[in-house]
């Protein structure tokens, strides 16, 4: 679309967040969702029973176009959240564009003067350090103490699985050493500056770089991270010099991009509650888990079922103490710090999120983290910035092994398999993940076949009153039966149904509670899923 610029380019410009009534003259249909979802997209919705729905539709073209006619500039646009960032020096044109039909709120979100932030975003303390341990150098630690080598030895180390880096730049990782593997394997799939789109984000920030080593970091005998085989996307959504509101909707718009890619996880070791205009400030009471813009849109990005991973942040030793956005999202896994010993790392940020909800989740290695350091060279650093990657590395591995589970399954195993699940507190919240339960937990409670290859696959699993059938060899005729079965072998509920690529059995709540049996037979085949039925 015409008009569309980077913040970087019209340094007079002040910018505003606008909130559009409708999506009213859209072109998009929900019904032809690969106008604006790529078919990985729709897959990963398809196989964990996501609907597309309104939220997913592009931003009205109509009312943007208005919006330019009418002398603004956009930035970007937010289909989740139904607006668009723009940019103006002409105030009194502002305040027309706020009595427009289809606008229902405009506010600041960058002023036009600014100077470099006095805040310091990206504080964590370096450590070099001598290194010789075989394999994993001395990252071992990170992983085995979220048990994540068991995930390792049985090969499960990220494969086929696509992260999004939400972050402030990427120093020089088209270079690195520990990243040559992911460059010669094809596996960096993708970049975008969405702070200046004329920018190259290997030279910006190095603190991207530092968060991907983590995960992507492979220098045998040095360094190997926790995803070290999965694919990645690098989104610059930080602007490093200032701190202002419109960052958040970067972020959101980089989240939006990475869903309609169909990326699988979103690792952002950024967070947001100060700014350089003091009346911008967020309050404790903002961090409630839906209020905040960034908050928001992380919380959409799960329910399209994308894995987020956020730090906690490290303000426990300042006058905030709290977790900061967009942490304190109901669906996001907020992740604190411990150092190696699985002792909380004394500038974690403190939960609850306001109102009482566990933050963070859990927690990880974030206290002298082994990675690529900010001058390009292996050594140790501290900041949930890195606990948070760490954890998203093993996250990855955990969908590898279970295709099956949808995220919401998936954030329950990694939430229940911690160290103090039943006990959770305002510091590490449910405590120090173990991928081995928290796989176990999935194999048990995910419909998964009984057979090695299905031609079947089922969701949402538990469930309550309905489950999806989805036919993998996309062939529809004929007839097939579906049965469900208690572990006694007693037939509860029986139907015959037309073989078609979805089936939808409904009205289950009144089967009984815990692990039932599914058969579908087609013909002379018969197929067994494990399922188990809850009430919530």
């Amino acid at each position: 679309m015409s008009g569309l610029v980077s913040p970087g380019q019209i340094a007079t410009n002040n910018y505003y967040w606008i909130t559009l009534r409708d999506k009213n003259g859209t072109p998009f249909q929900v019904t032809k969702p690969e106008a604006f979802l790529s078919k990985r997209a729709i897959d990963r919705r398809v196989r964990q029973s996501i609907a597309i729905d309104q939220t997913d539709l592009p931003v009205s073209p109509a009312y943007l176009d208005s919006l330019i006619n009418h002398g603004l500039t956009i930035i970007h646009s937010s289909k989740w959240l139904n607006g668009a960032t723009v940019g103006t020096s002409d105030t009194s044109l502002i305040r027309q564009i706020s009595k427009l039909p289809f606008v229902t709120s405009v506010n600041l979100t960058k002023p036009a003067l600014q100077s470099k932030s006095t805040i310091l975003k990206f504080n964590e303390a370096e450590l070099k350090s001598v290194y010789n341990p075989p394999n994993y150098g001395y990252a071992i630690t990170q992983l085995t103490q979220l048990n994540g080598n068991y995930l390792h030895n049985l090969g499960y180390r990220g494969k086929g699985i696509q992260i999004a880096i939400l972050d402030a730049g990427f120093w020089h990782v088209n270079q690195i050493t520990a990243f040559d593997s992911l460059r010669n394997a094809g596996r960096i799939l993708g970049t975008r500056d969405f702070v200046d789109p004329t920018s190259d984000i290997y030279q910006q920030h190095t603190h991207g770089m530092s968060v991907l080593s983590c995960m992507a970091g492979n220098e045998p005998s040095v360094l190997l991270g926790t995803a070290p085989d999965a694919s990645y996307y690098l989104f610059r959504s930080e602007d490093d010099v200032t701190e202002y509101p419109i960052e958040e909707d970067n972020w959101v718009a980089a989240a939006e991009l990475a869903d309609s890619l169909g990326v699988d996880v979103i690792n952002s070791s950024l967070g947001y509650f100060l700014f350089d205009d003091p009346a911008m400030n967020h309050s404790y009471s903002d961090m409630n888990g839906t209020k905040n813009r960034v908050t928001q849109g992380a919380n959409m990005a799960f329910q399209k079922g994308i894995l987020v991973f956020t730090s906690a942040g490290n303000e426990a030793n300042n006058p905030w103490r709290h977790i900061i956005s967009p942490s304190d999202g109901e669906n996001v896994i907020g992740v604190g710090a411990v150092d190696k010993n699985g002792i909380r790392a004394s500038f974690s940020s403190v939960g609850p999120a306001y109102g009482g909800a566990v933050k963070p989740n859990v927690a990880a290695m974030g206290s002298l983290t082994f990675l690529i350091t900010s001058g390009g060279t292996p050594g140790y650093s501290s900041g949930t910035s890195f606990s948070s990657p760490v954890l998203a590395g093993m996250g990855a591995c955990l969908l590898q092994a279970n295709p099956y589970s949808d995220v919401k399954l998936v954030k329950k195993a990694i939430e229940q398999s911690a160290s103090q699940y039943n006990n959770p507190d305002s510091l590490l919240g449910f405590g120090i993940p173990n991928f081995e339960k928290a796989d176990k937990y999935l194999k048990l409670y995910t419909a998964i076949p009984l057979i090695e290859k299905s031609s079947w696959s089922v969701s949402p699993n538990p469930f309550t009153d309905f489950i999806t059938i989805r036919n993998l060899d996309r062939v529809s005729g004929g007839t097939c039966i579906v049965s469900i079965y208690d572990l006694k072998s007693v037939c509860l509920r029986q139907t015959r149904v037309p073989v078609s690529e979805t089936i939808r059995l409904e009205n289950l709540s009144n089967l009984p509670n815990g692990l039932l049996i599914l058969s579908i037979r087609n013909g002379k085949k018969e197929e067994h899923f494990k399922l188990i039925k809850t009430t919530y």
